[in-house]
């Protein structure tokens, strides 16, 4: 079983998805602004998770990602196995002859494998969504956007003709006399 830093900002990234998901569809850049994640490198990490089933995407303004299934229906293993590919999660095989202490082991690796595999797959989305709730971590909320023609304009910054300096004060008062 391969672990890697890939998997490791899979499985945050769908956990700050599963924290803030309640208020919609959570955007990439606010994920890897959250877990300091380089955008294109999420990118290429939620491609694959979608391919997978694990998110769904939603375009345009307002849009971004929610899960794809349950949090409960997700495990560690599932996110792990569709960023890292089906090799991921099965044990390498010794590829030359002279690796002759593979040999030897192979058993015991592999059955260490089947057992973290195992474990990956007992731990969901969920369990580690509640383990975040129970720490305190906060979730801000994000503020209804409003679309549609009807929404209000922001008001134009308000325009002086008064000087902005004491020169052009002075330059102002001498012309009038």
């Amino acid at each position: 079983m391969r672990l890697s830093t890939k998997s490791r900002f899979a499985v945050a990234a769908m956990i700050d998805l599963a924290l803030r998901e309640k208020a919609g569809p959570v955007p990439l850049n606010s994920i890897g602004t959250r877990l300091q994640i380089s955008v294109s490198y999420l990118e290429q990490l939620f491609s694959k998770l979608r391919q997978h089933g694990l998110v769904d995407s939603m375009r345009g303004p307002g849009g971004g990602y929610t899960l794809g299934r349950p949090a409960q229906a997700i495990s560690v293993a599932d996110i792990i196995g569709a960023v890292e590919g089906s090799r991921a999660l099965h044990s390498d095989e010794a590829s030359e002859a002279g690796e002759a202490g593979w040999l030897l082991t192979q058993d015991l690796w592999t059955g260490l494998s089947q057992k973290m595999i195992d474990h990956m797959q007992s731990i969901t989305l969920q369990q580690l969504y509640e383990e975040q709730h129970a720490k305190g971590v906060q979730v801000e909320s994000r503020p209804a956007k409003q679309r549609g023609i009807f929404t209000q304009r922001k008001p134009l910054p308000v325009k002086t003709t008064a000087p902005n300096s004491v020169f052009a004060l002075a330059g102002a008062l001498a012309t009038k006399r």
